[in-house]
């Protein structure tokens, strides 16, 4: 039996339907039964694959650009080096790892990490092992200082709000029930155009706008928190770079799509990224953001395919095969390397951070 869908059967049987926001934030963080609460969901014997776990380049490259940006910043001793939703703990090792080339980053990073999930925690916690770490619930608890943030993969799983354009206005999508199923179906309502911008108020009749007052807030906490102590950030997830419309909330489970719905807690529930929402967020907070761009093209500018040569250099021959495949996986069109954006934050300083140079 899914517990945790039969308890949102009851509430919703007592209360009315919920919208697709409540309904992500309790089949992700329901403290019993939430799904990144009771599982480590990634690797293959998970349910997805990030971009960390896919090649120690991946977050290499990312250590060296924050290891440039603590340089640009007067190389401050202490600063909080930053990761929020860090998975298994894989990027930062590797970070940690390549930015140790750089006289003084080690010793001067406090560790600070932004998890919920207890299980996650303790896969940090293993893959850190040689590190001093803190962990946070909130990016309101992380302490003051100047700091150098990651976000990969963090925003997507936080909750949306989704509206359809019918012939009357703009209706919430919500989630209810019918013969004890779960289902989708329209608030009677009409919204008000506030959530919506301009360009989709005449968007075509039955059109899907998401939108996540959850990003907003949380971008607009790190934005703030840079804005006040100085700082850098680095947003990577999979998403578009202007508003539009369209339905991308999906569910993973075993690496296959499944139905949102149909199991509640036991399958990751994503959506992709506004990177224009993120970018207004950033700007609101008066920081400067840069980008976004795509992956692909990123870890181009970042040398990964020089990476790439020198990992060859001691490989055996499937070692080799695997490098290949990582690399094409990482930043190839089709792969992720298209679909996914990478957006940076800078508190004070406009010159644009290395990777986004004239674009």
């Amino acid at each position: 039996m899914n517990q945790l869908r039969q308890h949102l059967a009851e509430r919703i049987s007592l209360d009315g339907p919920l919208s697709i926001a409540r309904f992500m934030a309790e089949a992700l963080g329901h403290p019993q039964w939430g799904y990144y609460i009771s599982r480590d969901p990634l690797g293959r014997a998970g349910d997805f694959i990030t971009a960390p776990e896919v090649s120690q380049m991946f977050g290499e490259l990312i250590g060296l650009w924050c290891a440039d940006r603590w340089r640009a910043l007067g190389a401050p001793d202490p600063f909080n080096l930053v990761e929020l939703g860090p998975g298994r703990g894989t990027l930062m090792a590797d970070a940690l790892r390549a930015a140790a080339a750089l006289p003084g980053f080690t010793a001067a990073a406090r560790i600070q990490l932004v998890e919920t999930s207890p299980v996650l925690r303790a896969a940090q916690k293993q893959a850190l092992a040689n590190s001093e770490v803190n962990w946070h619930d909130r990016i309101a608890d992380l302490p003051p200082g100047p700091a150098i943030a990651i976000a990969n993969e963090f925003f997507d799983a936080l909750p949306i709000r989704q509206f359809q354009r019918k012939e009357d206005g703009w209706h919430e999508r919500m989630v209810a029930l019918r013969e004890d199923e779960l289902c989708l179906q329209l608030s009677p309502g009409i919204v008000p155009s506030a959530p919506l911008p301009d360009g989709v108020q005449a968007a075509p009749f039955d059109a899907i706008f998401e939108v996540s007052p959850a990003r907003t807030a949380a971008m607009s906490e790190l934005c703030q928190h840079l804005a006040k102590y100085d700082g850098a950030a680095l947003v990577i997830d999979y998403g578009h770079e202007r508003s539009a419309v369209g339905d991308t909330l999906q569910a993973m489970r075993a690496h296959e799509y499944v139905d949102p719905l149909a199991q509640p807690g036991q399958a990751d529930l994503t959506a992709h990224v506004d990177f224009q929402a993120l970018g207004d967020a950033a700007a609101a907070a008066g920081v400067i953001a840069h980008g976004p761009m795509t992956q692909g093209g990123f870890l181009q500018r970042l040398g990964i395919a020089t990476r790439a040569d020198i990992l060859r250099q001691w490989a055996t021959a499937a070692q080799s095969d695997a490098i290949d495949a990582a690399l094409h996986r990482l930043t190839d069109r089709d792969e992720m390397g298209q679909l996914f954006k990478v957006m940076a934050i800078s508190a004070a300083d406009p010159a644009p951070p290395p990777g986004f140079e004239e674009i």
